[in-house]
């Protein structure tokens, strides 16, 4: 096993282990929407659940849940398979931290939407009467029954940013500036764009570089 392959097992690992571990803790310790002051001013600990999507957005009805699962799963087994040749091809370890971290972020995800239903007593469920997902009340405990079905949990989320624009900003002034709750997976995912972005010509450098300055040169000699 090489040094690349090392390094991506241990950042799937490491991130997938960190994220269900905070969200079990939260799942089994806090009260839908109860928070925790983290720093004041700053950021929180705030417990909601959505219906699969990365940094609270929803997704209409099970169906669209499953869908959703649905193509997280096939859209993590591509990912991985396309590491794989990453490694193979001995690419720049900065493009196998990225791909690597974009597969623990949605395989933990996944996760959440494959199999907590089946191991929790309760969860926010979809009614097809309100045409919306409702929440519960209490803490929620492992359970043998569930309360949903496979693909069709929900994704807990607590990550929260408290800081607002000052008040002498015009239009924006007191609003939250990043008003989102995240976790762990979406983190990652977002931090794995970041990196691609700030160091996009090291992670894609031009294949078609050489070929263009031997075209300069040969220009160049015939003239």
């Amino acid at each position: 096993m090489n040094k690349k392959t090392i390094i991506s097992i241990a950042i799937i690992l490491g991130i997938l282990i960190a994220d269900q571990i905070l969200k079990i803790w939260i799942k089994t310790n806090l009260s839908l929407n109860e928070h925790i002051n983290l720093i004041k001013g700053f950021g929180e600990i705030l417990f909601v659940e959505n219906s699969g999507m990365a940094f609270g957005m929803k997704f209409s009805g099970t169906g669209g849940k499953i869908a959703l699962s649905v193509f997280r799963f096939l859209a993590i087994g591509g990912l991985i398979y396309y590491l794989i040749k990453l490694i193979k091809k001995d690419e720049h370890i900065i493009l196998i931290i990225c791909i690597s971290l974009v597969i623990a972020g949605a395989t933990g995800n996944f996760i959440d939407s494959a199999v907590y239903g089946m191991i929790f007593d309760k969860g926010t469920i979809y009614y097809p009467e309100l045409q919306d997902w409702i929440g519960y009340e209490g803490i929620s405990k492992f359970s043998n029954e569930g309360y949903s079905k496979p693909l069709v949990g929900c994704v807990v989320d607590m990550l929260h940013f408290t800081t607002r624009w000052p008040s002498w900003v015009p239009k924006l002034g007191g609003n939250r500036i990043f008003d989102a709750v995240f976790n762990i997976a979406d983190s990652a995912i977002t931090i794995a764009v970041f990196l691609m972005i700030i160091f996009y010509k090291r992670v894609f450098p031009s294949k078609n570089s050489g070929d263009i300055q031997a075209s300069d040169k040969n220009i160049a000699d015939n003239n």
